[in-house]
């Protein structure tokens, strides 16, 4: 009798452990079932920057990876707007199928999510690289990518300076226009001109996000003509840069691309181990991303705007080429902890950079 006893009481604790346990994987996985639509532009997740950088954030928030996507179609998907009058539709589409969380990637999607968040009051939006879209239901995250691109400036000057080359050249090339990308090349040329004053600069836009070709035309025209190095934050349109950088560092010409967003080491690869991209400045999207859907998931979501700088590690460069040697990876360190620190302060529009002395007064820069 004591013998069955036990085994009943010991069962039935089983039992409970067992029901306890299972209670608690479901909840655990209840609290990751938010649902999110990641919407962007022509250039898609398959941009190697920020589309696909604002990717690995949903992947990781899931615990999936770029080879195993296995929650894909389930709790999160994207959608890629081939032109931009489908940018409303996709949203529209999307508010009507009931996302928890629905993510745009850059300014060019500002005036759409407006029309459409205004609409629809109860749904969560988020933005990215935006801070004026003011709304309620929209997230905002910007990132302080003059600091960033300042650093890998910084790096590409010391890079010269190591090379002995004489008069050394620097090139930006933009995507379309605007305040955001203004900061990317007025903090890259700040960061250039520290190092070398009298470095000229040229820049040029492509207006696209998606014309890889044309980058690539104005990237040879520049290193044919004597530039050094080139900074390009045009998203799918860059990879034209690197491209072109990648066919002459085969050919043995010393030429470098800058990268921007991602780690682009890989897209610069012309051997197994020798790349095209001196640095990258990377931005971590990833992290707004993982923001954003826990907010939704810890019911503490509100339209406010989010900055990632230097300081909150929004921004830094990538150190994966050999080239970055350690003498300059230690000058640039330096830099790094001085912006950190505010010893360095840099201007992040086209007007406030010109008022600094030496700064080129004739960029293409644009500050709205």
């Amino acid at each position: 009798m004591k013998k069955g006893l036990f085994m009943l009481i010991l069962a039935g604790i089983v039992s409970l452990s067992l029901f306890a346990n299972a209670n608690q994987q479901t909840g655990t996985a209840g609290e990751q079932n938010v649902t999110v639509r990641l919407l962007t532009d022509a250039t898609g997740i398959d941009d190697k920057s920020f589309n696909a950088a604002a990717w690995r954030g949903i992947l990781s928030f899931y615990g999936d990876t770029w080879q195993n996507q296995k929650q894909r179609g389930k709790f999160y998907d994207v959608v890629t707007a081939q032109t931009q009058d489908m940018y409303i539709p996709n949203i529209r589409q999307a508010t009507d199928e009931g996302y928890d969380l629905i993510v745009t990637t850059g300014f060019t999607f500002a005036d759409a999510l407006t029309e459409v968040a205004g609409q629809n009051p109860n749904q969560n939006y988020m933005i990215v690289d935006v801070d004026w879209v003011n709304l309620p239901n929209v997230l905002k995250v910007v990132f302080a990518e003059h600091e960033g691109s300042y650093l890998v400036g910084v790096a590409a000057a010391l890079k010269a300076k190591a090379d002995n080359i004489a008069n050394p050249r620097f090139g930006f090339i933009g995507g379309i226009p605007g305040a955001t990308i203004t900061k990317f090349e007025v903090g890259f040329v700040q960061g250039v001109l520290s190092v070398i004053p009298n470095a000229q600069i040229v820049d040029y836009y492509v207006n696209d996000w998606g014309n890889p070709a044309l980058a690539k035309t104005q990237a040879k025209n520049w290193y044919d003509s004597g530039v050094y190095a080139i900074y390009s934050a045009a998203g799918g349109s860059g990879n034209g840069t690197i491209l072109q950088a990648k066919e002459y560092r085969q050919q043995g010409r010393n030429v470098w691309a800058i990268g921007v967003d991602s780690d682009q080491h890989e897209e610069g690869l012309y051997t197994a181990t020798e790349s095209a991209v001196l640095t990258s400045m990377v931005k971590m999207v990833e992290t707004s991303l993982e923001y954003g859907l826990n907010s939704v998931k810890n019911k503490t979501f509100k339209g406010e705007v989010i900055t990632l700088d230097m300081k909150a590690g929004g921004v830094g460069y990538s150190v994966t080429n050999s080239a970055m040697t350690p003498a300059i990876k230690s000058q640039v360190e330096q830099v790094k902890k001085d912006i950190i620190d505010g010893k360095v302060r840099v201007a992040s529009t086209n007007a406030a950079a010109k008022r600094l002395p030496g700064f080129p007064q004739d960029l293409k820069a644009l500050d709205d």
